[in-house]
């Protein structure tokens, strides 16, 4: 199976200016874990997770006063929707990350957090009739 086979397509986009308050109620209202920050002026695309943001706020700094940009991931691990999800686990058990933003063409075409990737090896939860 491929990444482009469990990514979500939908990606949420941040800019470097958001606050950590807006990402995390942006990313809450998505149910995801993770934002692409855009930031043209510091080289492009990084990546701002839930760990982030729990990390700064266990710092004690103040998440309406945080931009996004501050606690960016820029050096980024990218994937491609041709990857196998084999190729995307091993990607982030050796980075230590739970999320790849997925390039087509240069562009971000989606992420794949280990829940899509564990979704797709595990077998479909059956319910059992009461």
């Amino acid at each position: 199976m491929l990444v482009r086979d469990a990514m979500s397509t939908v990606v949420l986009t941040v800019g470097p200016a958001h606050t950590l308050r807006q990402a995390a109620a942006l990313m809450s209202a998505r149910r995801v874990g993770a934002a692409v920050v855009l930031d043209p002026d510091a080289g492009g695309i990084g990546i701002l997770t839930e760990r982030d943001i729990l990390n700064s706020v266990g710092l004690g700094q103040d998440p309406d006063a945080e931009p996004a940009h501050a606690h960016t991931t820029t050096d980024v691990v990218f994937a491609t929707p041709t990857w196998t999800l084999d190729e995307a686990a091993r990607a982030m058990a050796h980075g230590g990350f739970r999320h790849l933003i997925v390039l087509d063409g240069g562009e971000p075409a989606g992420i794949v957090s280990v829940r899509d990737i564990i979704r797709c090896w595990a077998p479909a939860r059956r319910r059992v009739p009461a």
